[in-house]
């Protein structure tokens, strides 16, 4: 009998080690999960109300200003800025109205890729991204929906990689093509553009850096970086750096132009544009670029969608121009009409009216807009009724690229143009002007899909 007294209680002590062990281990996974979510501390007083991840370049500065504001918006006092456990980690904590602890969120820049991973695996709510999701990246989120629908994907704000040289350079115009030469080091002499004999000193981001990906992207194509370039991983230190060298040139962020002087960059036969805080939300600069912002359809996190919110308001547009970023509050610009190659007819109806601060732009190889462009239709109803407008103050002309004959360009820049005015009509204003124009007045130039996919768009002006 003692024996098997024995033996039974030893099987039950067995049995209930294993369930500590089980439990323990739950608890640990849970607590590294909270602890991730929380800044490292694991304390249930500091809960996460958000976790931003991905891009530096909006981890930086944009995405704690953001975080500040909203906290600001949801009552909170007492936000602050703190770093975070982990280089590129940053806190914003603040005291919500009610609560006697800190609530935090948490932003990880880190780079694009892991934050997509962390969206699917529970660690991250939000990713912030300097370009759009990859179609392999859409391939592991089944679970999160559509991430290219617009209720995953959220355009934050835009962004344009700026060609920089030092305010001593004389130089203030270069093609796309030079710009392509001079980083791969065919062309390495400032005389052969244009300046003053001399070297070519180039400047480069980190090979890590998404300003160095959207560049070699937008710019280099096939072309590797001359190998003397000087790298530098901060655009600020590249800012200072080309700013003071009158034989250098860099690329940047707008947002950290600094002292460095901007040139001017033409593609194909268009004409040389400057990059502009208007030219940049047109989207016409070549250089030009969106920030995202992605997350599940369907958030379990009630603050996702209040963060989203805020973030697409005029409050939250304001801080993304604060930061240096180019908003999507929208404004109104005389713009030149008077070039050659704009038509006749384009120059008579934009003679006295200004053109809105976007275009807009449709799904590859489609009539059927993009997510900004639908975003962008809401605003625009928005802002012709703040100025007391109506639909026939609005002038719509389309455009598309050189491919097929002359007859079939015209009739889809006109389809594109009605299909904006039809958008616009369903929210009660009916434009005064929808014109196709065709293949006229190219953005950038058509010999890439990217370049004809960019032509492909729709103008909108107000007149009086």
């Amino acid at each position: 009998m003692t024996n098997g007294v024995q033996t039974s209680r030893a099987r039950w002590l067995w049995i209930i080690l294993a369930g500590v062990v089980v439990l323990s281990g739950a608890g640990i996974a849970a607590y590294l999960k909270v602890s991730h979510r929380t800044g490292g501390h694991g304390n249930a007083s500091k809960p996460a109300l958000l976790c931003l991840a991905g891009s530096r370049t909006i981890g930086a500065k944009l995405a704690p200003a953001l975080a500040q504001e909203f906290l600001k918006e949801l009552g909170a006092t007492d936000v602050k800025l703190l770093p975070g456990a982990a280089e590129g980690e940053r806190l914003v904590q603040g005291v919500l109205q009610g609560a006697n602890a800190t609530s935090v969120i948490r932003i990880e820049a880190r780079g694009i890729t892991t934050a997509f991973d962390g969206l699917g695996n529970g660690s991250c709510d939000i990713v912030m991204a300097t370009r759009r999701i990859k179609q392999e990246e859409i391939t592991r989120l089944p679970a999160m929906g559509d991430m290219s629908s617009p209720s995953n994907e959220h355009l934050l704000a835009l962004d344009g990689i700026v060609v920089a040289v030092s305010p001593a350079n004389p130089v203030r115009s270069l093609s796309k093509d030079q710009v392509t030469a001079i980083f791969s080091g065919a062309i390495s002499d400032w005389s052969q553009v244009g300046g003053q004999h001399g070297a070519i000193n180039i400047y480069a981001s980190d090979e890590k850096s998404e300003t160095y990906e959207t560049f070699s992207a937008l710019v280099l194509g096939d072309a590797q970086m001359v190998s003397t370039a000087k790298r530098l991983d901060q655009d600020a230190a590249l800012a200072d750096a080309v700013a003071t060298d009158a034989a250098g040139i860099g690329f940047l962020s707008l947002a950290h132009i600094g002292k460095a002087q901007p040139i001017a960059v033409s593609e194909g036969g268009a004409m040389a544009l400057p990059p502009s805080r208007f030219t940049i939300a047109t989207e016409d600069y070549p250089l030009s670029r969106r920030l995202y912002l992605y997350t599940p359809a369907k958030p379990s996190n009630r603050y996702v969608g209040r963060f989203l919110q805020f973030a697409a308001s005029k409050s939250g547009q304001d801080v993304v121009a604060a930061a240096g970023f180019v908003p999507q509050n929208l404004v109104t610009q005389e713009a030149a009409t008077t070039a050659h190659s704009a038509p006749v007819e384009y120059q008579r109806l934009t003679r006295g009216a200004g053109r809105l601060s976007l275009d807009f732009r449709f799904l590859v190889g489609s009539s059927v807009l993009d997510n900004k462009a639908m975003a962008d239709i809401n605003r625009v109803v928005d802002f012709v009724g703040d100025l007391g407008y109506g639909g026939n103050n609005i002038l719509l002309f389309g455009f598309c690229d050189n491919t097929g004959t002359q007859q079939t360009n015209l009739d889809l820049s006109l389809e594109r143009a009605q299909v904006v005015a039809d958008e616009l009509k369903k929210r009660g204003l009916k434009p005064g002007v929808v014109k196709g124009f065709g293949p006229d007045l190219p953005v950038v130039a058509n010999n890439t899909a990217e370049g004809r996919e960019k032509n492909r768009r729709v103008e909108i002006w107000l007149r009086k």
